[in-house]
């Protein structure tokens, strides 16, 4: 090729997006220029701080968080449609990184919600760049939906996990898409993060019938038995059967846009990797995706004898 040029398409995931800023700087220390991003979810987050021109001020912010700053930035609710607003994250991050616009974005981009009022992919290609990621990653059940122009966003994973069909097919690009759900077994993590467990203790009691909802958030102070994991599971509670129903819609769904769309470079990251509240795991998870990453570019340019 003599462009080194790329479409990147981006999946959802939780705290295991990070990995896509480890894609993206393997990506460009091997040279290859970013002319396309589509995301989903946390893909929408990364793939729109990158085209925006802030993906180190982000890296930065985000690879300082520890678990306790984590579940400050989780504003809870007793809502029916979410027990997260899902706001206070965003004005956090407002802080370090200002709003735009889609259309002024240094890269062309999109971002998929789900548009649940009228059955339909909602595609974000204008507008605010922050509106677009709220609205593609409002996870069902978990963060409230966003009302937007009349109708009700929710995670673009719910028709779209991976919007490898948003891009723009060019012979001279190569298509790399990163699938952080992926059924396959979880790398060991070089775990540098630290606990504040001490904290965690003195959170307020009402806290304790949230622990099960964000799971990955809390640490567990012991090892569960096997016959208790067995009983655990034969009582699961109503949003663990959402959240374990919405896991299996997004890999057949994965399953079916990967089948069905060219891909020259599949990344894949274990959706067993981390929880999806796990952001404290910044450092880990972003290197993690460079390592597969490059791993799976060795593979095409030995296929391709480059």
């Amino acid at each position: 090729m003599k462009k080194k040029s790329v479409s990147l398409v981006l999946s959802s995931g939780g705290a295991r997006g990070l990995a896509h800023i480890g894609v993206i700087e393997g990506l460009l220390e091997k040279g290859y220029e970013i002319k396309e991003i589509t995301g989903c979810s946390m893909g929408a987050l990364i793939g729109g701080m990158y085209a925006a021109g802030h993906l180190d001020a982000f890296k930065e912010w985000v690879s300082h968080l520890d678990r306790i700053d984590v579940f400050s930035l989780l504003d809870f609710t007793f809502s029916s449609g979410g027990f997260i607003r899902g706001e206070k994250v965003f004005n956090e991050l407002r802080k370090v990184i200002p709003d735009c616009q889609i259309e002024d974005l240094n890269i062309p981009f999109k971002a998929v919600a789900t548009d649940i009022t009228n059955s339909r992919e909602y595609i974000f290609e204008k507008g605010s760049l922050y509106t677009a990621i709220r609205a593609s990653a409002a996870i069902p059940t978990v963060i409230k939906p966003l009302t937007f122009e009349g109708v009700d966003l929710v995670d673009g994973g719910v028709l779209n996990p991976i919007p490898v069909n948003l891009i723009e097919i060019r012979k001279d690009r190569l298509v790399v898409a990163v699938d952080v759900n992926a059924p396959i077994k979880p790398r060991p993590l070089n775990h540098s993060y630290t606990e504040n467990k001490s904290a965690l203790n003195a959170l307020p009691s009402w806290v304790s019938d949230l622990k099960e909802r964000v799971g990955g958030v809390f640490p567990k102070v012991k090892k569960e038995k096997a016959d208790k994991k067995a009983a655990k599971s034969k009582n699961m509670s109503f949003l663990d059967v959402m959240n374990l129903s919405f896991d299996l819609i997004q890999d057949k769904l994965s399953d079916l846009i990967l089948a069905s769309n060219r891909v020259d470079i599949l990344v894949e990251v274990s959706r067993k990797q981390c929880g999806t509240f796990e952001f404290y795991k910044a450092k880990e998870l972003i290197e993690l995706g460079k390592e597969a990453f490059f791993e799976n570019l060795e593979k095409f340019d030995q296929q391709n004898g480059h």
